[in-house]
């Protein structure tokens, strides 16, 4: 399944694995774990519930019967990039607008809006767009944290998975 909530991509991959330590070991209520997750990260509780579902998403916590448990594993960089683009919404079609050439995140999100389901934009018909080229600037930017794709002045690329590695 792949999930919407991207929380804002953070200037290193420290803060992942803040909030991947903030997930308890021992399984708690969802609402106790984005209240630790929450609390660990400085961040309001829907921001917190964010960077747990993310987590989720990139295989670092996972859903139980009484809510969330960390997992132990540390995926290495090619795992994250795999996870992400595997499990987060959006992520795979953003990054399928990339190329060799730079592109500005605003042609990234021309070429994805279509993706966007109908439903949220009936859900808020006059703010759905900005929202959505939000979360496709955060996406492209968790993506060259997750080295699957390169920041340049004038826009994105692609990142070639031979050469992430």
């Amino acid at each position: 399944m792949r999930r919407k909530p991207v929380p804002p991509a953070p200037d290193s991959l420290d803060r992942l694995w803040d909030a991947h330590r903030a997930v308890p070991l021992i399984p708690g209520s969802e609402d106790d774990c984005c209240g630790r997750v929450a609390e660990r990260l400085d961040v309001t509780p829907d921001e917190g519930r964010d960077w747990l579902v993310f987590c989720q998403s990139l295989g670092l916590a996972r859903g139980v019967s009484r809510g969330f448990e960390r997992v132990r594993d540390h995926p290495d960089a090619d795992d994250l990039r795999i996870a992400f683009e595997g499990n987060v919404f959006g992520a795979r079609e953003a990054l399928d607008a990339l190329g060799d050439e730079p592109t500005s995140a605003d042609a990234v999100f021309e070429a994805f809006e279509p993706t966007v389901p109908n439903w949220e934009r009936h859900r808020d018909p006059d703010g759905w767009e900005s929202r959505w080229r939000d979360r496709v600037a955060r996406l492209l930017d968790w993506a060259v944290l997750f080295d699957a794709a390169e920041k340049r002045t004038d826009g994105y690329v692609a990142v070639a998975v031979e050469d992430a590695a």
